[in-house]
C-alpha cells in the first residue's frame, strides 16, 4: 500500500470507530416526502392483504375427542338432504388433504390454506385425512380434536361429517364449503337460460 492510501484508511477507521452495527431486528423504513399517493396506497394495500391472510385458527380451547368419536356439524339453514348427501359421501371430493406426518402447526396451516383456496376456486366438498390418532400425544385423537375445533372457526365451512369407510372412516372428515359468491352468480345465469 502506498503512503496516501494508508493514511486514508487510518483516517476512515478513526471516523468509523464509534459506529455500532445494527442488530438483526432493527428495521429502517424510508418514506420519501415525494412518495406519490399511489405509492402510499399500494403499500397500505399490500400490508392489508398480508394481514388479511394471517391464519385465524386458534390453538387454545380445544376439547379432546376420542379416536372413535364421530365428527358431525351442520350450520342452521343447511338442508337436511344436503347434509345427508355429505354424510353418505355422495359429493364429488374436489380436494383431498392428508395431515399424516405433519406437526400440529403444519396441520393448522394446511387446513386453513386448503379451505381458503378451495373456497376461492369454487370447490364445495373436500376430504381431510387426519387419522384416528390412537397413539398421539399429549392425548389420543389430537389432530382430530383440533380439526373439529378449527372447522367450527371457519366461516367458509357450512358442514362436516366423519367420512365413510371407503374414504378413511373415523380417520377422515368430509367438509362442505359454502358457495363462492361468483359461483352463485354462475348458477343464477345457468338457471335463467333453462
Amino acid at each position: 500500500m502506498n503512503e496516501p492510501d494508508k493514511n486514508g484508511l487510518q483516517s476512515f477507521m478513526q471516523e468509523m470507530g464509534d459506529v455500532q452495527p445494527l442488530s438483526g431486528d432493527d428495521k429502517v423504513y424510508h418514506h420519501s416526502p415525494s412518495d406519490s399517493l399511489a405509492q402510499k396506497l399500494k403499500r397500505a394495500s399490500a400490508q392489508a392483504t398480508h394481514s388479511k391472510h394471517l391464519n385465524p385458527l386458534s390453538m387454545e380451547g380445544v376439547k379432546p375427542l376420542r379416536p372413535d368419536d364421530y365428527l358431525s356439524h351442520q350450520q342452521p339453514g343447511i338442508q337436511d338432504g344436503v347434509f345427508k348427501n355429505l354424510r353418505q359421501g355422495k359429493y364429488t371430493l374436489e380436494l383431498r388433504l392428508s395431515l399424516k406426518g405433519m406437526t400440529l402447526e403444519q396441520s393448522r396451516e394446511a387446513v386453513y390454506q386448503s379451505i381458503i383456496s378451495g373456497h376461492e376456486r369454487g370447490m364445495r366438498a373436500i376430504l381431510i385425512q387426519h387419522g384416528r390418532g390412537e397413539q398421539s400425544k399429549p392425548f389420543p385423537a389430537l389432530k382430530k380434536s383440533y380439526l373439529a375445533h378449527w372447522l367450527l372457526e371457519l366461516e367458509e365451512v357450512i358442514a362436516f361429517h366423519t367420512a365413510q369407510p371407503q374414504h378413511g372412516g373415523l380417520g377422515a372428515t368430509y367438509v362442505l364449503l359454502k358457495k363462492h359468491p361468483q359461483q352463485k352468480q354462475i348458477n343464477r345465469e345457468l338457471n335463467r337460460r333453462r
